[in-house]
């Protein structure tokens, strides 16, 4: 009973969310058709409506309902980023959960960025919003990829998903010595992972047209390799996420390292460039 109460608060804390991001793609579409896009787990269609209703309903008016703590054993979590600078890797991960249209199936995409330089390090697609297959498993890849040592300190932000904040996620940020973050009111205070999410599947996914599930897998681990090596950022100085961390790297190997954010750097085939600090909105 506990579980299934678990899974259920989970699941209608992501909706609000969810629902916003409908209503920016689909302006007019009603709570029901909403409804039956996202077929949540955790309540009924007339139900559902009522919760639309009773949110605002219309986009402006939409609130992200939170509490401080209730019989699961709910912890939130202040905005840490919204006032520091991020100088280095493994410092900001962001993260969010997005819809994804697969034929008249909705599926789930979970991704977690390292904010410094933009690079998808974490991911997972699943068919429901239960914490164990959305963002367990992209925190998963994040240890595979960066490493447990190298994630002690580090900052996860998020919106207010009860699956940034349910047991087993805490657990296992408080394992990894990892400090939680969360938006409070304003939706720029995830605007990193928000845009993460449109270029994802407006940029890739879609236009690759993946005709099922087993297809959207590996369109999405295509979709966010090629994201990390082939898309150059602006404020990575036109550098793609992994070509700077390269030279990150490079930096820290050399004798007079100086953190990126605070050098010039010469290069035979670019010239001089200057690599900024990223900032947080």
């Amino acid at each position: 009973m506990l579980s299934r109460r678990k899974y259920k608060y989970e699941e209608q804390e992501q909706l609000i969310p969810l629902i916003n991001e409908i209503r920016r793609d689909h302006p007019r579409m009603s709570a029901r058709d909403i409804y039956l896009k996202l077929h949540p787990t955790c309540m009924g269609r007339d139900q559902f409506e009522r919760f639309c209703m009773d949110s605002g309903y219309r986009i402006k008016q939409l609130k992200n309902f939170r509490v401080t703590t209730n019989s699961l054993g709910v912890t939130r979590f202040p905005n840490i980023i919204k006032d520091i600078e991020v100088t280095r890797v493994n410092q900001v991960f962001v993260s969010d959960i997005t819809y994804f249209d697969l034929g008249s199936d909705t599926r789930y995409l979970t991704f977690i960025m390292d904010l410094y330089n933009r690079e998808i390090v974490g991911y997972s697609e699943s068919d429901n919003l239960r914490t164990e297959n959305t963002t367990m498993p992209a925190l998963y890849r994040v240890i595979k990829e960066r490493g447990k040592a190298n994630l002690k300190g580090a900052i996860m932000h998020s919106d207010g998903g009860g699956q940034y904040y349910c047991n087993e996620f805490k657990a296992l940020t408080k394992e990894l010595e990892m400090i939680n973050s969360m938006t409070e009111e304003k939706v720029y205070e995830n605007a990193h992972a928000e845009r993460l999410n449109g270029i994802i599947k407006n940029n890739y996914l879609y236009p690759y047209g993946p005709t099922n599930v087993p297809s959207l897998k590996k369109l999405l681990a295509k979709a966010v390799f090629m994201y990390n090596t082939g898309k150059p950022h602006k404020a990575l100085g036109k550098l793609t996420p992994s070509m700077f961390r390269s030279t990150i790297d490079n930096e820290n190997n050399s004798p007079s390292y100086l953190p990126l954010s605070t050098v010039n750097h010469n290069n035979n085939k670019r010239g001089k460039l200057s690599i900024k600090k990223v900032n947080v909105i």
